[in-house]
């Protein structure tokens, strides 16, 4: 029992201390949308795990990294729209998926496992994933912090000072899809974006830099999924939905917190 406790928890606190910052960076871009669409692309990834009989979360995995890349080549292409591409990739992923796990033959699964998570399923392994993406994530996001600041902030002028603009654009749709697959198992394909976005907002309304909404937006994931994990243990509710519902409160009462403000460039 401690045991599975503990795995919980260590598993959201990782996955709050990865989307604070990259939240932080998908707010500003207005990319709320693309989250949802990779999520959705994220059961498209348990159809293919479950059919080829290979391990689910990497399945996930590699249907949202082929969904991200996919999306920045066809927004390339002729400078397609990209809230049309999220809007047809979205609900095309989500309707595939659907279709192909109705056609798979065994035995049973429980779908809203994938769709809102179970965080108390979490095991050993899984920690080792999360941990080794997140890991890498948050060392990539120190690394290109500085550049991908200056692209949200102006991307042409960001352009001519020598910054690879389009580079650090895949590199941020590829760390958000890696985001969203090792998230499924935590809070569940409806409620990845929900992580990402709420913390962000609740830091943006105190911090003073983007620096200080990374952190006070990782921090903020950290003590929902702490009460959110507790109250989920104590009331015997979902843990990804409590998870969640907390960071909302949280949200909510950061509009009343002394030195509370609205960021601009959100």
């Amino acid at each position: 029992m401690i045991d599975i406790l503990l795995y919980a928890g260590i598993a959201g606190l990782i996955l709050a201390a990865i989307c604070g910052p990259l939240g932080v960076l998908v707010t500003w871009q207005r990319m709320a949308y693309y989250g949802d669409t990779l999520a959705h692309s994220a059961l498209l990834g348990v159809a293919l795990g479950l059919s080829l009989q290979i391990d689910i979360q990497l399945a996930v995995l590699l249907a949202c990294l082929l969904i991200a890349s996919s999306l920045f080549a066809l927004q390339l292409w002729r400078n397609t729209s990209l809230d049309s591409l999220l809007g047809i990739l979205s609900h095309s992923s989500l309707a595939l998926g659907l279709v192909c796990l109705s056609f798979i033959d065994g035995p049973g699964f429980d779908l809203n496992a994938f769709l809102f998570g179970d965080l108390l399923a979490v095991m050993r392994d899984d920690l080792y994933l999360l941990a080794a993406i997140g890991g890498a994530a948050l060392v990539l996001l120190v690394i290109f912090w500085g550049d991908l600041l200056s692209m949200i902030a102006h991307a042409e002028l960001a352009a001519v000072e020598g910054v690879k603009v389009q580079r650090l654009r895949l590199l941020l749709m590829l760390l958000i899809a890696a985001t969203v697959a090792v998230a499924m198992k935590i809070v569940g394909v409806l409620l990845i974006s929900a992580m990402l976005i709420i913390p962000a907002s609740a830091a943006g309304r105190l911090a003073r830099s983007p620096e200080q909404s990374a952190l006070l937006a990782a921090l903020v994931g950290m003590v929902a999924v702490l009460i959110g994990l507790g109250a989920a243990w104590h009331f015997d509710s979902p843990a990804g939905p409590s998870i969640v519902l907390t960071a909302g409160l949280i949200f909510i009462i950061s509009h009343f917190a002394p030195g509370a403000r609205r960021v601009s460039n959100q």
